[in-house]
């Protein structure tokens, strides 16, 4: 994924206050993430991105379990076979994005706006959607097992 100068130090500026808040293991992958917006197969497990303009990142496959991206605007981002179980969604702009074949379990989305996201074949159990807004995304209350999830591609 190519990004314009102007568009990428939007994206990494943000991300730049969250350095200091992981541990050596994982800020190789932080670095990569601001710096070109895509970190593909990273460890960002238990990161804080809270607040972070994460719009048109490329996350597919990373380990984000237990991160906390509270706050964080994650338009247009693609979370495919990522692992977010246990991620703090709280406040989340969550609008277009990609969670195909991801695993949601006890992700926290409290008071999120989640838009027009695919989450076909993603795991979802234990969610918290409490005052969340959800809209053309096949999150919901109830339904039977086995229930089909549209693919809104």
């Amino acid at each position: 994924m190519k990004l314009q100068p102007l568009a990428a130090l939007a994206l990494a500026t943000p991300l730049f206050f969250f350095i200091g808040s992981v541990n050596a293991g994982n800020s190789q992958d932080l670095q990569r993430l601001t710096s070109t917006g895509e970190c593909t197969g990273c460890n960002l497990s238990r990161v804080d991105l809270s607040g972070a303009h994460l719009i048109g990142a490329d996350l597919r496959g990373a380990n984000l379990q237990g991160a906390n991206l509270s706050g964080a605007n994650l338009e247009g981002a693609d979370f495919t076979n990522a692992n977010l179980k246990g991620a703090n969604l709280t406040s989340a702009i969550v609008t277009n994005v990609n969670f195909k074949k991801a695993n949601l379990n006890r992700v926290n989305f409290t008071r999120a706006q989640i838009y027009d996201s695919n989450v076909y074949g993603a795991s979802m159990e234990n969610l918290n959607i409490t005052d969340a807004e959800i809209f053309h995304t096949g999150i919901g209350i109830g339904g039977e097992d086995g229930a089909e999830i549209p693919d809104w591609d």
